[in-house]
């Protein structure tokens, strides 16, 4: 397929075009020629014993749909509900290592064994223990954060109770859990009953898989995923707005250009750090460069774009791209969407490919494993290859010139600080403007690129089209990303972009009108910000009444799918894009996109077309607002002197 036709990005066409010509096999090149499974694609394959593959459904030659059951007797249902629950669990898995890994350094640094790591954010260390229910008078930080430390890491192993942070969600819906029986124990509990649950000949009734897959995400979302996000701000300091770059044309051909990515920030913040060192700048000098240049791709990015404003070279499809560029003199990988196909491209051009987490080495990649205890030391290792390998380029770099600007760091705290200063902090502004109607509602988009559709263009098409609508879109992750390529998260496109109504509010408030929140674990920002609106009154009761959606229009990886059953089940109404797993089963994907709303007042959605999902969840906006009884018009008065006498006499 001609590059124009496989993304909306000018950069990254212009990189496959110059990855065509250098003979460069990428990702976009990989999915024309290998042709998605129809069957598997579908949920109706099992290969979770030696007994198959079951193929359980499969057209006859006349065209008909067969269905059959497996070996064992599973049903179609079974088998797709299996399918389902394994990539809930898989998802959660992901996030919740993440999660481990900062526990982890979390409480190496509270007993003074963390290194150059430090706490950096004493308010919140101070919130977050009083979420765990820790006494905080007359408490030292040390003895805070050894607390902290211990209730987190006791909360992935934990065998009976509850996680702690699910008290954070609306009192409704922690009732609702309760009721229905999915309230986590232990993060690494669920996931272990998930795979004990879709082993071969256990848990046979669809119903009862789906109904731990709710339990399974709601131990990554309320768990593992906002463990990571609370304990990163402590350590790494909590988000606030700040001014940065993003595309392929933030890398600089006279700088040593290192690209940090993959998910934990643990290490990219030690590179941030390492990159001031007056001793690494010195060998940079003297191999001829006039600089370090730090980018990020993937979440590793957003990580260190909202703390510390690094510009970000790219999304997910763009990761082999930025190695074409022939300028990237390092490129340095922890875990999740690091691409194995990254070896080959990188020898292809001068570029070191180094592997840092045990948990994630590559064949024939340079392996130097990340020293959590000398987290410096390392940090710095990593940048003399780098340094030394900057003369070693085979020919002048290939830049594109284009790069757009962005704000980001709208951490739960900021926006709650934006809407009503240090005294005053509230939603109570936000909430106001969504009843009086000048912003519809909200919606959050977030999730991958996937290389079966238009790199970015659903994303933007989708945004664009609830943005004139006058609906404020709050972003994670890759999608972030291509909103911000697309110049959407600058408070000047409220004015391009928005509708009259949310367009006044964001030029009061002084933000854009897409939000970006951070990182893929940082969706539990969302729900946060998602609770706050419920708490501060007039919206509902709980999460399920707000008018507010969730979409992932180019959704690719495991951890999707755990992050939309967590707002599912959290009452959100889900859709995502590109394509199903569950699609080849009726009876599942009614209980998915209908009957499951009568459980948890959330359910999923399917819609590829981005204008299409927009309309569902404008409709699904109205609804609720309807239901609030703030679907009528509110005429705007100005109160004269007269007025505001009389109603001040009342």
């Amino acid at each position: 397929m001609e590059p124009k036709k496989r993304s909306i990005c000018p950069t990254t066409v212009e990189m496959l075009k110059k990855a065509g010509s250098d003979g460069t096999n990428t990702a976009f090149d990989r999915s024309d020629a290998l042709l998605p499974c129809p069957i598997g694609s579908q949920g109706n394959c099992c290969k979770i014993c030696a007994m198959g593959p079951c193929r359980v459904s499969h057209m006859n030659e006349e065209g008909q749909e067969i269905e059959n059951c497996g070996v064992c007797g599973a049903t179609p249902s079974t088998i797709a509900a299996r399918n389902f629950l394994r990539m809930i669990a898989a998802g959660a898995s992901a996030h919740s290592d993440h999660g481990r890994a900062v526990a982890e350094v979390f409480n190496a640094v509270a007993h003074g064994k963390g290194g150059d790591y430090e706490i950096k954010d004493m308010k919140k260390l101070y919130q977050v223990a009083m979420d765990f229910g820790i006494d905080i008078e007359d408490k030292s930080t040390s003895d805070l954060a050894k607390e902290i430390g211990a209730l987190a890491l006791g909360e992935f192993g934990k065998q009976e109770g509850q996680l702690n942070f699910i008290k954070k969600a609306p009192l409704k819906r922690q009732k609702l859990w309760e009721e229905k029986g999915v309230i986590p124990r232990g993060v690494d509990r669920e996931i272990v009953e998930a795979l004990h649950r879709t082993n071969m000949g256990v848990d046979q009734d669809y119903k009862n898989i789906l109904q731990h897959g709710a339990r399974t995400s709601l131990a990554d979302g309320w768990g593992g995923s906002m463990i990571a996000t609370e304990l990163q701000d402590i350590l790494f300091g909590t988000p606030y707005p700040l001014l940065s770059k993003i595309n392929l044309g933030v890398l600089k051909p006279n700088k040593v250009n290192v690209v940090v990515h993959g998910h934990e920030p643990i290490l990219s913040e030690m590179i941030v750090q390492a990159s001031k060192d007056e001793e690494i700048n010195e060998l940079v000098r003297e191999k001829g460069a006039d600089g370090i240049n730090i980018a990020g791709i993937c979440c590793t990015a957003n990580e260190i774009l909202m703390r510390h404003g690094i510009p970000i070279a790219g999304n997910f499809l763009q990761q082999e791209l930025a190695l074409v560029t022939g300028a990237v003199d390092a490129m340095v990988v922890d875990v999740q969407c690091i691409m194995q196909s990254l070896e080959s491209v990188a020898n292809c051009y001068h570029t070191k490919l180094i592997t840092t987490s045990p948990r994630a080495k590559m064949t024939g990649v340079q392996h130097m494993e990340f020293d959590e205890h000398q987290p410096l030391e390392s940090a710095k290792a990593i940048l003399r290859i780098a340094a030394e390998n900057f003369p070693k380029r085979k020919a002048e770099p290939h830049i594109p010139q284009e790069e757009m600007d962005l704000v980001a760091g709208f951490s739960h705290e900021t926006i709650n600080y934006l809407l009503g200063g240090v005294f005053r902090a509230s939603y109570r502004p936000l909430n106001d403007n969504i009843i009086n109607g000048r912003i519809r509602g909200v919606a959050g988009v977030v999730g991958c690129n996937n290389p079966r559709v238009v790199h970015d263009s659903a994303h933007i098409t989708l945004i664009k089209e609830l943005l004139k609508n006058d609906v404020l879109v709050l972003q994670t992750g890759c999608s972030a990303m291509a909103a911000a390529k697309a110049g959407l998260l600058t408070p000047e496109a409220a004015k391009k972009y928005a509708g009259e109504g949310l367009a006044e509010v964001c030029e009061t408030v002084g933000i854009p009108p897409v939000i970006h929140m951070g990182s893929c674990v940082d969706n539990s920002r969302i729900l946060m910000a998602a609770t706050a609106l419920v708490k501060e009154g007039g919206l509902g009761e709980d999460i399920s009444d707000l008018p507010a959606a969730g979409a992932a229009p180019e959704w690719m990886s495991e951890k999707a799918v755990a992050i939309g059953q967590y707002f599912v089940t959290s009452g959100v109404y889900t859709i995502f894009g590109a394509t199903w797993p569950t699609l080849g089963n009726q009876e599942v994907n009614d209980y998915l996109f209908d009957n499951i709303s009568e459980e948890f007042g959330g359910k999923w959605a399917f819609e590829p077309d981005p204008k299409k999902m927009a309309q569902l969840i404008l409709n699904h906006i109205d609804a609720k607002r309807k239901e609030l009884k703030i679907d009528k018009a509110r005429e705007r008065v100005l109160y004269d002197m007269d007025m505001r006498r009389e109603m001040a006499s009342q």
